[in-house]
């Protein structure tokens, strides 16, 4: 194809709107921005002679704006994971199984037992089920749940570190290397400083013992806090104190130990290097009188905060004026609760809760996969792209074990007229976006993350793309 005929398929503004009306986008001036932006995108690319020997028609060039329009218009969609990061903060942490959604949606589309007790008849608990599932699957004598794991610890430092006089301010311990920043700049420093707490750093970096927090101890001292160091791994000539001994110092001298886990499951991982990581239970154990962790990353479930512990301090905050602010609703309670039941039954939970499936994939497995998928990719003769099978390594991402490699496969395409960045960039734009990794000029499918509905849909972009 010539350069004349290629800029003669360029669409006008009015055949755009036309197309996307049809799809029901948004369209008109609302959108002109963003449909001038492709049209100069395709000129630019034709001017490059980077689009001629492919060959995109008019209507080509219209499914394009309307990709465009599609997912900068749009609120949260759908969209393929390729890039072997299981629990992906940005795409959504844990994604939920059909089977899950579908279980709770009589009840969301009903009026519910939310808070009324049909034995008695009378105003009941609304987290009572969640309560008692946390209490069977951990071994705490209380549970409960608030939306996420940040106010998990916000509620656990602003209720329990009260009884100082008013001119007093309650000082909380937490050794230097603890002090983290997660996505979205949630700081440690930061929630503690809104929950009206001191804090006191001890250690170093890098080395922190016990007698760091011994001579830290004052008369304003009201709890020592554990915090997992969720997405950073500190590495060489390190020491830190483990969760057993932080409790033992605490209770010796009547305060309380907190442990923010961050990312926590009920399940013994099979998968290497994963299964070295402790279960809820197991960090129990270690007596804190507090474990706060999230629902949606190892867990598989929902955005929540989950608090376990002694009855007699969730009872305080179950009372405080906070938790109300930061209870779940009816639906974030449902779809939690389905979750947890379940993990009562260990035999279907990876067939039933995504992200413990994913995480359990062999590598021989997932090369499979990827075979299969090749096999059925149909390549034009002479075709200038190539698609191989290589080893590559996911992630489990989520705050837990964040340097850990988990052996896996992926499908490495590559063009000698495409760069990796436009073709990453192309893979982003389509009516479902799929998000790929690039490595050495290379884009990287990690089938370890794609999950088994989203293989048709993956098919259909690869054949548009080949």
């Amino acid at each position: 194809m010539g350069k004349a005929m290629a800029y003669k398929n360029l669409p006008s503004i009015t055949e755009c709107d036309s197309f996307l009306r049809r799809q029901n986008l948004a369209y008109g001036k609302s959108v002109r921005e963003i449909v001038n932006s492709v049209l100069n995108q395709v000129r630019h690319e034709i001017y490059q002679n980077k689009t001629v020997s492919v060959s995109y028609n008019n209507t080509q060039i219209l499914e394009r704006v309307g990709a465009k329009v599609r997912i900068q218009s749009a609120g949260a969609q759908r969209v393929i994971n390729a890039t072997g990061v299981v629990v992906h903060t940005n795409l959504g942490r844990a994604p939920l199984s059909a089977n899950l959604l579908a279980k709770v949606l009589p009840r969301m589309s009903s009026y519910s037992t939310l808070e009324y007790d049909l034995s008695t008849g009378k105003r009941g608990t609304r987290d009572s089920k969640v309560r008692k599932l946390l209490r069977s699957l951990s071994g705490a004598e209380d549970a409960m749940v608030v939306n996420n794991n940040a106010a998990a610890v916000f509620l656990m430092l602003k209720a329990l570190t009260t009884g100082l006089p008013e001119d007093k301010t309650p000082e909380v311990i937490v050794s230097r290397g603890e002090l983290v920043e997660i996505g979205g700049s949630f700081r440690i420093p930061d929630i503690m400083r809104e929950a009206g707490v001191k804090l006191v750093e001890v250690g170093t970096t890098n080395r922190c013992r016990l007698s760091d927090y011994e001579q830290a101890l004052t008369e304003n001292t009201a709890a020592l806090l554990k915090v997992h160091p969720s997405n950073y791994e500190i590495k060489g000539f390190t020491e830190s104190v483990s969760v057993e001994k932080i409790a033992e110092l605490a209770h010796s001298k009547g305060l309380f130990c907190f442990h923010d886990w961050g990312s926590g499951s009920f399940y013994r991982f099979k998968q290497r290097g994963l299964s070295e990581y402790a279960t809820v239970k197991q960090e129990l154990a270690a007596d804190p009188d507090l474990l706060a962790f999230s629902g949606d990353k190892l867990l598989g479930g929902i955005q929540a905060g989950v608090l376990l512990g002694k009855a007699k301090n969730i009872q305080i905050l179950r009372k405080h004026a906070l938790y109300r602010a930061l209870r779940l609703d009816k639906v974030t309670l449902a779809l939690l609760e389905e979750t947890l039941e379940v993990y009562l039954d260990l035999k279907r939970l990876p067939e039933l809760v995504p992200t413990v499936g994913m995480l359990e994939l062999t590598v021989e497995e997932i090369q499979k996969q990827v075979k299969l998928f090749l096999e059925k990719l149909e390549l034009p003769n002479k075709s200038a792209w190539r698609c191989e099978l290589l080893k590559t390594e996911s992630r489990t991402g989520g705050g837990a074990l964040p340097e850990l490699p988990i052996e896996s496969a992926a499908l490495v395409l590559s063009h000698p007229e495409w760069s990796a960045n436009d073709l990453q960039e192309w893979f982003r734009s389509q009516p479902v976006p799929v998000i790929v990794r690039v490595h050495e000029e290379q884009i990287w499918l990690d089938f370890r993350t794609i999950l088994p509905h989203d293989s048709d849909e993956l098919m259909s972009v690869m054949t548009r793309l080949i």
